[in-house]
This record gives C-alpha cells, sequence and structure tokens, in this order.
C-alpha cells in the first residue's frame, strides 16, 4: 500500500520535479520522499484450442456440408471497417467476411498466391476509409505484397 501512495504522489508532481529515467544513480528524493519510475504493461493472449482438443472435450458431430459459393458482380470497393474476418479457399484468392455476414472474394491473379496470406494480412489505411481493386494491395505478414485484382461478391449456391 504504502508503494502505492509513492506512486500516486510522483504521479501528482509536476514533471520538472520528477528525476531524469536516464540518470543511474539512486532514485530523487524530494522532502523526504523517494521517487521510482513505474512502467505498466498490459497484453492480451488469445489461445486458439487445437481441433484435436476440441474434440477430445465434445461430443462428435456430424460435419456440416460444404457451402458451395457462386461469385457475382461486385463493386469496384469496400468499406474498410466492415471488415470483421477472412478465408483462404482458393489458391488465386482472399474471402473477406463483412460485419453481418456477407462475403467478398479479393481475386489477387496468378503471380500472387493466396497461400502466403495463410498468417494474416495487412490492410494499409487510406483517406476515404475504402480497400478498392486496382489501386490497394493486401501485405502479407512475412513481408510478400499483392495488388487485388478485383472484388466478387460470394453468394451461397442453392
Amino acid at each position: 500500500m504504502v508503494n502505492l501512495l509513492v506512486v500516486a504522489a510522483a504521479l501528482l508532481l509536476p514533471p520538472a520535479a520528477l528525476p531524469d529515467p536516464g540518470r543511474t544513480s539512486a532514485p530523487a528524493s524530494l522532502n523526504g520522499m523517494r521517487v521510482a519510475q513505474v512502467r505498466i504493461q498490459q497484453h492480451i493472449v488469445i489461445r486458439v484450442p487445437r481441433p484435436d482438443a476440441i474434440r477430445r472435450i465434445s461430443a462428435p458431430a456430424a460435419p456440416l456440408p460444404p457451402i458451395a459459393w457462386v461469385e457475382k458482380d461486385s463493386d469496384k470497393c469496400v468499406q474498410m471497417n466492415r471488415l470483421a474476418g477472412a478465408a483462404i479457399t482458393r489458391s488465386d484468392s482472399v474471402d473477406l467476411v463483412m460485419a453481418g455476414g456477407k462475403r467478398i472474394r479479393a481475386k489477387l491473379g496468378k503471380e500472387c498466391p493466396a497461400l502466403d496470406f495463410y498468417s494474416g494480412f495487412y490492410v494499409k489505411p487510406t483517406k476515404d476509409g475504402m480497400v478498392c481493386a486496382k489501386r490497394d494491395t493486401f501485405r502479407s505478414r512475412a513481408g510478400g505484397e499483392c495488388q487485388i485484382k478485383s472484388f466478387r461478391t460470394l453468394i451461397p449456391e442453392r
């Protein structure tokens, strides 16, 4: 409790009264109060269970039939803030899951295999808040970069 009060008191002091963090000498003393530097760090860890671990915990369920998607015409751009997730289902494209469940396929072309994006990718924010075909690129976490050739809306085949 005393250490917490010292830290709280140090936080209330003007910056000029605090010791220089670059100094290697003992902490400064102000009117008999010792002052120390505190660094608070926060880490968030998201654990994803392995598929075999899930099977051991839960009862086996019948597998869902695969969904066949039909490609339809789409807009040239999608709103960046509507992106909710991504999946790699083909070697030449990345399927984008939008907020609300809509799916859009970003076609990358043959010279840029989608397998490079299995570990995730980055999209550079733009001033207009849109990701556009023939303008923007996906950058893989491994360092590769691919231009988006076109977008196609995906609709489940009936």
